[in-house]
């Protein structure tokens, strides 16, 4: 039997909440805040929240068993579709709920996210990436209750990935999928390097921020260029990279990675790694913050967590405090400045101080370049060939004993030229 895709039926969402030794209650509001976005993302109505403060996880239900019963009395009095989790479930506690309903479906956060980069994927690299993820997700946690749940109900948290129509797969089946998925992300990772090397010799800037952002916003301001914008979660995960000429001597290639979010899924991160590898070889990394959000410094706390993990954490980067133009209050816009004196800040909407922006960029490039004299003999025209590629010439002299050229270009570059001169004059 096929799940019918078509289904666009807002479904009824009760929300769960914990309070725990690491989540005080108005953190946990603000991550159900966020979680009500998630829902209304991926079309859900949310109908109410239930919070819970606990001592110790507990591991057969993650909230107390009276709890749990409560929970589903509620959402059944409230004629909810959905239970969703904002804590990760293990696949024995989402078993144990499916044993006291099988009406309602409970997923947790994870869930709701893969299914949000589901409906969002558009492009073959990112609909390959996310059908891994959720496969990856689903495997520990099929069961005959599972597929029963998916066979009655579909929708949220238990839609079929991308290009898997057949609800009643066996493990065998899934990790046959799997590996012939993590086989045609190596081939597209491949295509991408083959791309990438025509890109190598450019100055590489990635935007990398919250979702939701401003950084396709920012993209468009810059480049001119038609670029997707939408005021959503994750309104696009596929990576966009526009050149980008500052001046005479400065042009970058700027690229707009998938946003992140709290609790990322592990199985996004890792099946996201070849799209992110535009963050791992840029030369400067733009970290973009929405100023007017009351949870800036955890959405940059979040934003550093995941740049660590793809080990550029050590990157040159730059900290840029977007949206500037929804913040009318100037205390509120001091205090910025004086909690984040290193942070631009601008609205990218309105186009405010992206001069500030860009003149950062420049120094940043200008420091990462070298400027150096080299002198060639006239019989020496392979290296004079060579030692002007992709560098800019500032001077060229005619002498008698031959060239002097004075050059620009990236550190690396000219270490290359000057190694190859050194070698060849010996």
């Amino acid at each position: 039997m096929q799940i019918d895709n078509s289904i666009r039926e807002r479904e009824r969402a009760l929300l769960v909440g914990v309070v725990h030794s690491q989540m005080d209650e108005s953190t946990l509001q603000e991550h159900l805040d966020e979680l009500v976005l998630l829902a209304a993302t991926a079309g859900a109505e949310v109908i109410g929240q239930v919070t819970q403060k606990l001592a110790r996880i507990n591991p057969a239900f993650f909230i107390g068993k009276g709890k749990a019963e409560q929970v589903i009395n509620q959402a059944h009095e409230l004629r909810a579709d959905l239970i969703i989790f904002d804590e990760d479930l293990s696949p024995g506690q989402v078993k144990n709920y499916h044993k006291l309903t099988d009406t309602i479906k409970v997923i947790d956060r994870s869930a709701l996210i893969l299914d949000i980069f589901r409906q969002h994927a558009q492009s073959k690299e990112a609909k390959t990436q996310v059908e891994l993820a959720q496969l990856e997700y689903i495997l520990p946690r099929l069961t005959r209750q599972w597929t029963h749940l998916e066979r009655q109900m579909g929708g949220i948290g238990t839609r079929a990935g991308a290009g898997e129509t057949q609800i009643e797969v066996d493990r065998r089946l899934i990790r046959d999928r799997i590996g012939k998925l993590k086989k045609e992300l190596v081939r597209i990772a491949k295509e991408r390097e083959t791309q990438g090397k025509r890109r190598k010799n450019s100055y590489r800037v990635a935007l990398v921020g919250y979702t939701n952002a401003g950084k396709s916003t920012l993209m468009k301001a810059l480049s001119g260029a038609d670029v997707f914008i939408e005021d959503q979660l994750f309104a696009t995960l596929d990576t966009t990279i526009r050149s980008i000429i500052l001046d005479e001597s400065h042009k970058i290639l700027l690229s707009d990675t998938v946003g992140f979010i709290r609790k990322l899924p592990h199985h996004l991160i890792a099946s996201f790694r070849s799209t992110l590898k535009e963050v791992i070889e840029a030369d400067l990394i733009l970290i973009m913050l929405d100023a007017s959000s009351t949870q800036v410094q955890e959405h940059l706390t979040t934003i550093q967590a995941v740049l660590k993990d793809l080990n550029t954490d050590q990157k040159p980067y730059l900290m840029v405090l977007n949206k500037i133009d929804l913040i009318t209050n100037q205390h509120n816009i001091r205090n910025l400045q004086d909690h984040w004196p290193e942070g631009i800040i601008i609205s990218a909407k309105n186009h405010l101080r992206l001069d500030s922006l860009l003149n950062e960029i420049r120094n940043c490039m200008d420091a990462a370049y070298k400027v150096v004299s080299i002198e060639l003999a006239y019989d020496q025209g392979r290296e004079l060939a060579r030692a002007q590629e992709n560098v800019e010439i500032l001077e060229r002299k005619y002498r008698a004993e031959g060239i002097t050229l004075k050059i620009r270009g990236r550190s690396d570059q000219i270490d290359q030229i000057l190694s190859r001169l050194d070698t060849t004059s010996r």
